[in-house]
């Protein structure tokens, strides 16, 4: 049986090629994912202004349409001549220049793309969330699972809590299935700069650690993400709902800039530093008042909200997903990282 067009937003950017790169040639660790299917055809939405090269090297059937999740008409491309494709929404706006950005791309291109899958007959919409519209954990015991209550933090959390809510109505229109993968902080190759900044702060010893540094959070290799999503694909039973896609186990701040440390010093013989920048837990407290300020004034500073979150429980639970999918995440914390090192030190990018 020959498998739908897949459509792809987010690509070339981080998940979203990882996410082409899975479906064409297969997830070597993930039970019954081993084989990809380089027949399928891929369509990716790129934007203009992004650098495709890295999608080339994909051996598959990719095709790259350039459009705009802001521009409604730019997306009637992308869905032309395909017959029930399954839709898998990557893209989205992390850290932009100012606040409305947030809610141009993550809400209304969310809104847009919608849209155009339901007038295209797209047969499942696969919407990556984050947990930025759960919030903050209430305490280091209470994880987050599908029935948490939405306590959306800033901007980014307000806009992607309203794409939730777009996607959720198109679903119960009966329109077209919708599933929302929640993604968390995520980790492995083809890192961005933001997380390789991160990478040379541990190694020169900068790497800030709020309190105690004690606080959980979760993380998910991308890898392992990439199972979930297209396990929301596969489950038949996945139609309606919602699932936390995750490691298996949320890890200590600690315990993240630690293991960053140990594998670059014990697998790849780097010099390492060994130190932390201690901040006091209360200077996240007021970098949180200091960001939803900044933001409300409609201006984003990607370093302040970073510092707002640093001491906080962000993690959740993936029974669910366990359950309902067969998720079975197998790369944990520390081969993941390793993964990434490799991956940095093989494209020659200076740590």
């Amino acid at each position: 049986m020959t498998s739908p067009a897949a459509v792809v937003t987010g690509a070339p950017g981080w998940l979203g090629t990882r996410l082409v790169l899975a479906l064409a040639q297969g997830l070597p660790e993930a039970p019954g994912l081993e084989e990809g299917n380089p027949d399928r055809l891929i369509r990716c939405l790129v934007h203009g202004r992004r650098d495709s090269s890295p999608l080339k090297e994909i051996k598959g059937r990719l095709e790259l349409v350039p459009g705009d999740l802001s521009d409604p008409a730019s997306l009637t491309e992308l869905f032309k001549g395909l017959a029930q494709p399954v839709v898998f929404h990557c893209a989205g706006v992390i850290h932009p220049r100012r606040a409305s950005e947030f809610f141009q791309v993550n809400t209304q291109g969310t809104r847009n793309l919608v849209a155009a899958a339901i007038s295209a007959g797209a047969k499942r919409f696969i919407h990556v969330s984050s947990t930025s519209p759960m919030g903050f954990n209430p305490g280091p015991d209470q994880p987050f699972d599908e029935t948490s209550p939405y306590q959306p933090q800033g901007n980014y959390g307000k806009s992607k809590k309203l794409a939730e809510d777009i996607v959720n109505q198109a679903g119960r229109s009966g329109k077209i299935e919708t599933v929302i993968a929640r993604a968390p902080w995520y980790y492995g190759p083809g890192q961005p700069e933001r997380q390789t900044r991160f990478f040379r702060m541990i190694k020169t010893g900068a790497a800030p650690v709020a309190g105690r540094g004690d606080n959980l959070r979760s993380l998910a290799y991308v890898d392992n993400l990439c199972q979930g999503l297209i396990l929301c694909e596969r489950v038949g039973a996945a139609a309606g709902k919602t699932f936390w896609i995750a490691d298996r186990k949320p890890y200590t701040m600690n315990e993240i800039v630690d293991t960053i440390e140990r594998v670059m010093k014990k697998d790849f013989s780097m010099t390492v530093a060994g130190r932390r920048r201690k901040i006091p837990g209360l200077a996240s407290g007021v970098a949180l008042v200091a960001d939803e300020t900044i933001q409300a004034l409609g201006f984003y500073q990607p370093e302040i909200h970073v510092l707002s979150e640093l001491n906080k429980n962000i993690f959740c639970s993936i029974a669910q997903a366990e359950k309902e999918l067969g998720y079975d995440p197998k790369i944990d914390l520390e081969e993941g990282m390793k993964r990434s090192v490799k991956w940095l030190l093989e494209h020659k990018v200076e740590i």
